[in-house]
């Protein structure tokens, strides 16, 4: 009868998640991560702390793991690779990192870049093989099909547009019926600090139809209502809705709150130069200065994703006291951070569904 007992038991337990049958999976997704030296420590271990208690089958990392105090660093410290592996790595089935430029080899324009990922990318789950016609542009590019849904990571700092290799996978996604969701670590469109991209990279990007894009690299939240292809104005033709049908248009979401100094908006710092113009900012569905993660939850017939604050408790004796970055600028006399005056803990920020 034990025996019998232990087979049944066996059988139910729950199976691990394989990429290409799952039907409902969890992802979590996070960027700008607090370890090192020039990050906020206590943000980022309240972060990594929550998304762990979500139990997802899967996290999407957008870049920029580590903040390392030297300028041009000869080598990138164990300390950092063995926090990530403990926090970022392990407790996630899946992995789909993201390389940042703070991870990179440092070079004149980041002289505080880490050098670490080398070593951080042998812990990301491998991409896909492609056909040889559907090679990508550059190696830190790749799909990954993952349940329901294609994920791809785009490199922006190699940028070429990745329309040749990818419209054929995009295409057959299409046709399985899957989501496409693109992540890269520098964002198509921000208000936090504004390049121009809207006759490049988010033309190109919003061309290939993905249902959301994922971007890092501004310590900050935003999220755009879904919008279209940018007419020759610079015009962003864009669906104010929060709840939506799938085609609607590309959503796109910086996430850079996971343990990095907050950085306020360009606009909030008096910076005319990198004010995003009106036609970028009334896209704009919802933004703040916090620390945070998403969990991206999806289905055949839904994408829910939600935006999850966090309001850490006081940092430990020795850590930075201030998740402000140039804390004693006078900017931050009249720049409210999300947190402030509000409790210590995790709590809805901001959620959006897309449904077909």
């Amino acid at each position: 009868m034990r025996i019998i007992f232990l087979f049944i038991s066996i059988l139910f337990l729950p199976a691990p998640l394989i990429a290409h049958e799952a039907e409902s999976i969890k992802v979590v997704v996070v960027g700008d991560t607090g370890i090192g030296e020039r990050a906020f420590h206590s943000g980022f271990e309240a972060v990594q702390n929550a998304m762990r208690k979500e139990q997802a089958d899967a996290i999407l990392h957008l870049g920029d793991f580590v903040y390392q105090p030297e300028k041009f660093p000869s080598s990138c410290p164990d300390k950092y690779i063995k926090e990530i592996q403990e926090t970022l790595a392990q407790p996630y089935s899946i992995r789909i990192f993201v390389a940042g430029d703070s991870d990179l080899e440092p070079k004149m324009w980041k002289p505080k870049a880490s050098g670490c990922w080398d070593k951080i990318a042998p812990m990301a789950t491998p991409f896909d093989t492609l056909a040889k016609h559907n090679q990508p542009d550059e190696k830190w590019e790749g799909v990954m099909h993952l349940g329901t849904a294609l994920f791809v990571v785009l490199d922006v700092y190699e940028w070429n547009d990745p329309a040749p290799w990818l419209k054929p996978i995009v295409d057959d996604a299409r046709r399985k019926g899957l989501w496409v969701i693109f992540a890269m670590h520098e964002p198509a469109i921000t208000t936090a600090w504004y390049k121009e991209k809207r006759q490049t990279v988010l033309t190109q990007v919003n061309a290939l139809h993905p249902d959301l894009v994922f971007s890092g690299n501004q310590h900050a939240y935003e999220r755009f209502f879904p919008m279209g292809i940018p007419q020759e104005d610079g015009t962003l033709p864009v669906v104010k809705k929060s709840n939506y049908k799938k085609g609607a248009g590309v959503t796109h979401v910086v996430s850079g709150g996971g343990g990095a100094l907050l950085k306020p908006f360009a606009d909030l710092q008096g910076k005319s130069k990198r004010t995003a113009p009106e036609a970028v900012s009334d896209a704009l569905a919802k933004r703040a200065l916090m620390f945070h993660y998403l969990t991206l939850e999806i289905s055949h017939d839904t994408l829910n994703v939600t935006t999850h604050r966090v309001c850490p408790s006081p940092p430990a004796p020795g850590e930075k006291q201030n998740p402000r970055w140039h804390a004693d600028d006078p900017m931050w006399n009249n720049i409210v951070l999300e947190c402030d005056g509000k409790e210590t803990g995790v709590a809805v920020f901001d959620q959006f569904e897309v449904k077909r």
